[in-house]
This record gives C-alpha cells, structure tokens and sequence, in this order.
C-alpha cells in the first residue's frame, strides 16, 4: 500500500490551523507524514503545529519570508513517501479523502488526481459560492485542460490534488517566476497526459478575506498572468519533451 506526504505551507494560520491539522492526522496512517513549511510566522503557528506532539508531523521553519510556492516547492523537496498531497492552512479535509484519492489515483495509472470541494465560511458554514469544479470528462482532454488554464477556467487547486512522487521530476525546481504552483504542476501532468479528474468532493474549502489563492486580479496582473503562462509552458515543454 503506498504511502502518503501532506505538504503544508503555512503563513500565520493560527485562526484555522488546529482543526486543518486534526482533520488531515485523522486521515493519515502510522507511515504517512505531514511536512509544514513554515513562512516565518509571527503569531502562535509554531506553539499549535508542536502541541500535536505527533511524530508524523515534520516542521520546517524558513529564517525567513519567502513566498508560498518556495515554500510549497520546500515542502515536495522533503516529501518521501509515495503519494503527495498538498493542504493549505485553513480548510478541512472530508473523511475518507485519503483513501478515495489514492485508490483513484491507483487505477487511473496517471501521475495527477484532481477532485472536487464545497465551501464554508470561516465559523465552518457551508455557503454557496462556486470555485470551479473539475469534470471526470474532461480528464484526457490534455490540449483543452490547458487552454483553460490560460483563458483562467482551468479549475486546478493544489489543495484537491494528488500525485504521484514520480512528477517530482518534472516539476522540481519551480521557476522562480510562476505565479502558482498548483497551476505549474496542472500544466505539468497534462503535458504529460497524465491528468485524471474524479468529482468527488474531498475537502471543505474555507472562504474568508486572507485567502490567497482567491485574491481577485486587476487586468494589468491578468495580463502579466499571460505572459507568465507562455514562459512556464516553454520551460515545462523543455523538461518534458527535449
């Protein structure tokens, strides 16, 4: 049975990070390992991340602040284990996620396993609020998954997904000028057409104001955003084909 790493970046979580924790520790087994790379916090994320006490928990603290993607890019450097899955600080992982995301992973044969989540609000209400949502028809539709991503449909979020450690050879290291490494590794796995979709809802998405990933952008940074997709598509092109 293979086993797991949780890469975590956290950035002074201390609102949500205990009850994200307990909900992913619930999902792990005794092999599995949760790797935190910490962003240099200045509140309590330290004093709640080691009151686990949890051997399975591996704590990194950068000196200092660098960014969510180094920090993410830190946390797949340390992972060793067989199946990586990434978390962010704030939400809450749905029971039985683990399981459904490897045995999917498993049988699809592909390197990528992107899933589904609902949204709740920071008192852990559900709300309706649609972040997108991948469909299981659309997984070998490589070329368009793609162009989605481009035009801003693609609905890949590193928090829904799952790979294989074998990717880590393509994705590693992030281009330092990225603006999402989710999306890199979305990009990636459909280069590679190794990209499979599930619609199963495996996480509850926690929408409140310092949600990073949900920033709205003004048309200058859309437009920065195009550029910036071309020039990581090149480099994965690179890495993958020559």
């Amino acid at each position: 049975m293979e086993s797991v790493s949780v890469c975590m970046a956290t950035y002074n979580g201390e609102k949500f990070l205990q009850q994200q924790i307990q909900s992913i520790l619930e999902e792990l087994g005794a092999e599995d390992e949760l790797i935190i790379v910490d962003d240099a916090s200045v509140d309590t994320t330290a004093e709640i991340v080691l009151s686990f006490h949890d051997p399975r928990i591996k704590w990194f603290p950068n000196t200092n602040n660098r960014g969510v993607n180094a920090s993410f890019e830190k946390s797949i450097e340390f992972a060793e284990k067989d199946i990586i899955f990434m978390a962010d600080q704030d939400d809450i992982w749905v029971s039985g996620r683990v399981s459904v995301m490897k045995n999917a992973l498993r049988l699809s044969g592909k390197r990528l396993l992107t899933t589904n989540s609902t949204c709740i609000d920071a008192d852990g209400k559900a709300i309706e609020i649609s972040l997108g949502a991948v469909s299981v028809l659309n997984s070998e539709s490589h070329l368009k998954n793609i162009l989605d991503i481009l035009l801003g449909k693609g609905n890949y979020f590193g928090c829904v997904m799952a790979f294989s450690g074998e990717l880590k050879k393509t994705i590693l290291p992030f281009p330092r000028y990225i603006e999402s490494h989710d999306l890199w590794i979305a990009k990636a796995a459909n280069l590679l057409r190794s990209n499979q979709h599930i619609e199963d809802i495996t996480l509850l998405r926690r929408v409140h104001g310092g949600n990073a990933s949900i920033v709205k952008r003004n048309i200058f940074r859309k437009i920065r955003s195009r550029f910036v997709f071309v020039r990581s598509l090149i480099e994965l092109v690179r890495r993958v084909y020559l």
